[in-house]
């Protein structure tokens, strides 16, 4: 005989709203763009290692990054009771316990951790844990509050899903993976500081030593036009070096281009707003230009 278990509609609604808060404790909307950049770094590295492997290894590196995430919740509950961009978080308001986050992560961890080592290799576990320890631990409870230099610092940390991607094929550090590495990198400080500009009064309220909150608006300003022209000319080396050819150039060149003109317009206008077209643009930037890098290695190939 069969047991079918059937939910109330009360019951399914209740479970919705449960599994949408866990995905938001886990910023799965920027996780799955940190696994389209380390699944980039996959199909970019010289050698591979069957796709369903490829597949295993990208939830395992979801996975933890999700649980740097929901620790990053954890650690920041307190401070985001006091940020107008924050107080909704299912732990702020209470849609979430504290011993479920708690176990959110620690089954992330453990689920993460395994799907990695047996899908790939120790180089690509014992990496994707250090990044999570350096968001999670060393940038969330230390530099976030020691330094206006937080992010320039802890920012390397949420830059190596492309390395991630490229070791757990080779099981080698190359540099071409590096490259990949500069590019996330330059453009979360690029992001972070768009954001800290249009939320300067909320990070000010939190005691956060962001940019904009302890050397001001102006001089954050001149910081992104200067790292958006640094972001264009990184984004260049992997035509230069040969990793890509000229299609992936072609965006590369509009893409940047783009941003460069929304940093220039970002510093002289008044208007805050800019700051935040600049922080959406950017998450576009980034999608597309990966996406561009993946066309470009097919087009190749055929």
């Amino acid at each position: 005989m069969k047991t079918t278990i059937r939910f109330s509609n009360e019951q399914s609604f209740y479970l919705k709203i449960k599994l949408n808060d866990y995905l938001v404790l886990s910023k799965h909307k920027v996780v799955l763009m940190l696994m389209l950049t380390a699944w980039v770094g996959m199909l970019l590295a010289p050698t591979s290692i069957a796709w369903w492997q490829q597949l295993v290894c990208l939830c395992g590196i979801g996975f933890l990054s999700g649980a740097a995430a929901v620790m990053n919740h954890i650690i920041d509950l307190k401070h985001d009771k006091k940020m107008a961009r924050t107080k909704n978080r299912p732990l702020v308001a209470k849609r979430v316990t504290l011993f479920e986050a708690k176990l959110l992560a620690l089954f992330l961890v453990l689920s993460g951790a395994c799907l990695i080592q047996f899908s790939s290799n120790s180089l690509t576990t014992i990496l994707t844990f250090l990044s999570l320890f350096g968001y999670a631990i060393f940038y969330t409870v230390i530099l976030k509050w020691l330094t206006p230099q937080n992010i320039v610092i802890g920012g390397l940390a949420g830059a190596m899903p492309p390395l991630l991607g490229w070791v757990s094929q080779t099981g080698q550090m190359d540099p071409q993976a590096w490259i990949l590495v500069m590019i996330v990198f330059t453009w979360t400080l690029l992001l972070f500081w768009a954001l800290a500009i249009y939320r300067r009064d909320d990070y000010a309220l939190a005691n956060v030593p962001m940019l904009p909150v302890t050397h001001g608006i102006e001089y954050s300003k001149t910081c992104v036009l200067l790292y958006s022209i640094i972001l264009f000319i990184v984004c260049l080396i992997p035509y230069l070096i040969g990793m890509s050819g000229v299609l992936y150039l072609l965006g590369a060149l509009f893409l940047n281009g783009l941003f460069v003109y929304k940093a220039v317009r970002l510093k002289f206008t008044k208007s805050i707003q800019a700051s935040y077209d600049l922080f959406r643009y950017s998450i576009i930037q980034l999608l597309c230009l990966f996406l561009v890098l993946l066309i470009d290695k097919w087009v190749a190939l055929i």
